[in-house]
């Protein structure tokens, strides 16, 4: 029997439609209506092979410097140039320094007007990848978006000019990004760029025992973020090394994504969008992507200016979609939400009937929408960028969306009610209005860990 869907004379679908015969016939047909959903929730423990991740080799006897050069991070110590140790030069002591003997680091490349174009990984190549006539110390493997990686080694290409060196795009039966977490063990959730948890025994062990096969990274942009590893060769193998060795199950890219949204890291181009984010809003100064006392690299101007002359107002935060009205048949709406839970699906409650309730995940929410107040009309208080389920992250104003209160500076109007501001994404026929479109509301969270890294980034910075 073919189910045929209803629709009202403006287009708005009224629940599925079964002919008269068929209904007055003895046999019993179930009707049931597909909902959106997100991913599952995450596993407490596991590992992920990182299909949104690609990676690019780059090595040479330049590879160091020309590196240093377009990113935020340190790469080489500044106080040493050309094999030599500057006239009257001081050695640095800062968090960044840990980064120049580390086995890789988070940072990104910007263009000439400081905006974002990669946030990436960048690790030292000890794995061999680059082959054998690099030089120990001058080969790295550059981790970026699976859909920037053809953008980012044109621009290398652009810059490289007469350096020494050589990069090309990895296959993945080459090398492969993985993601290893277990919240039951503080190894892997009690990190920070200025002090790094060591490595879990059982990673060391794989590192150690073949150090050709894997290479081990923490992950600190946020505490629960667990490990990065490389693992050189096809996926297959290292996949059954990864699951013996770790003892921990299988998951998948998506499992990770919604742990970085609970969390509120942003990464790849459909958070952090090319050339419009700015590094300090996207969180990279509080997630250790930048050496502000590093020397000039491309877009160094603006990012130190808005470091110390400036207030960021905004930054990415993690956000919580729900009903923009009320289910129940109570008049008054329910509060807005206190906890930031992760659930697959949202059920909008705007339909009439159990039939006209539709099922909405974050990804039927439009990329780039601006977040307004639910309860009145005026300047945006944020923009919408990606989720998944019913959780997300968003480019918040922080006097607007939440108590975050900004280094001398007194708030404009009513301070923050957590209890009673409700914020709202509109989109469809007509977003401004309302009418024949959608709506849903949302609320930004401040994790504990982006509190506690903005009042020691305000104490560092009133020190000084």
């Amino acid at each position: 029997m073919q189910i045929l869907s209803r629709r009202s004379a403006t287009g708005r679908a009224l629940g599925p439609f079964i002919c008269q015969s068929c209904k007055r016939s003895l046999r019993k047909f179930s009707i049931t209506t597909a909902r959106p959903r997100g991913p599952p929730p995450p596993p407490p423990s596991g590992y992920a092979h990182l299909t949104s991740r690609r990676l690019i080799s780059i090595a040479g006897s330049d590879a160091p410097k020309f590196l240093h050069g377009i990113i935020t991070q340190s790469v080489v110590d500044e106080a040493i140039t050309g094999g030599r140790q500057r006239q009257n030069a001081q050695p640095r002591i800062t968090a960044a320094n840990s980064t120049i003997g580390a086995p890789g680091f988070y940072t990104g490349f910007l263009n000439a007007t400081g905006r974002v174009l990669h946030d990436v990984f960048i690790y030292r190549d000890t794995l061999g990848i680059a082959g054998g006539d690099a030089a120990e110390g001058e080969a790295f493997v550059i981790e970026v978006d699976a859909a920037q990686v053809e953008a980012l080694a044109k621009h290398i290409k652009r810059y490289k000019l007469r350096s020494k060196l050589k990069f090309r795009i990895l296959d993945e039966e080459e090398c492969v990004a993985w993601q290893v977490w277990d919240d039951s063990t503080s190894a892997f959730t009690s990190a920070s760029p200025s002090s790094p948890a060591p490595i879990p025994s059982t990673l060391q062990q794989l590192a150690q025992q073949q150090p050709k096969d894997f290479l081990v990274l923490q992950d600190a942009r946020a505490p629960g973020m667990g490990f990065r590893v490389l693992s050189s060769g096809g996926g297959g193998g290292a996949q059954k090394t990864l699951e013996e060795a770790l003892e921990l199950p299988r998951s998948d890219d998506a499992a990770y994504r919604v742990r970085r949204y609970l969390r509120g890291v942003a990464e790849g181009q459909a958070e952090i969008p090319r050339e419009h984010a700015l590094p300090l809003e996207s969180n990279m100064d509080v997630t250790g992507g930048i050496d502000f006392r590093k020397g000039c690299y491309v877009g160094q101007e603006l990012t130190i200016r808005t470091r110390h002359r400036g207030v960021v107002r905004k930054r990415i935060l993690p956000c919580l979609l729900y009903p923009s009205t009320s289910t129940s048949t109570s008049s008054q709406s329910p509060p807005p939400p206190q906890q930031l839970e992760y659930n697959p699906y949202i059920v909008d409650g705007s339909g009439e009937g159990e039939q006209g309730k539709e099922g909405l995940a974050a990804e039927d929410v439009p990329a780039g929408l601006s977040i307004g107040r639910a309860a009145a009309k005026g300047r945006s208080a944020g923009t919408w960028l990606t989720g998944a389920g019913n959780v997300g992250l968003a480019l918040c104003r922080l006097p607007i969306m939440t108590d975050v209160e900004l280094p001398g500076e007194t708030a404009a109007g009513a301070p923050f009610n957590p209890q009673a501001d409700e914020f709202v994404v509109r989109w469809g026929a007509d977003a401004e209005t309302g009418q024949d479109g959608r709506s849903l509301k949302v609320k930004a969270f401040v994790p504990d860990w982006l509190r506690e890294r903005l009042r020691e980034d305000n104490d560092s910075a009133s020190a000084h």
